[in-house]
């Protein structure tokens, strides 16, 4: 008797997954820190008086950048 099945399972294949999943995470985490330090780089630049206008200190620009994942 014969066995036929449609399912082929290389031992590679988990490795695999796991390795683009890591590169994935790793490029959009490179993008994520390429736009907070141009963010702060803008930021900066302005003057005091430009960054009042937004309603932020010149010493709370890291904060107000990382906001999202300092929870400070």
């Amino acid at each position: 008797m014969a066995f036929i099945t449609d399912h082929i399972r290389a031992p590679f294949f988990p490795n695999l997954r796991a390795f683009f999943a890591g590169l994935s995470k790793s490029i959009d985490l490179a993008a994520s820190t390429r736009h907070r330090v141009t963010q702060m780089e803008r930021l900066n630049a302005k003057t005091d008086a430009q960054l009042e206008e937004l309603g932020i200190r010149r010493e709370d620009i890291a904060r107000y950048v990382f906001r999202d994942i300092l929870y400070i």
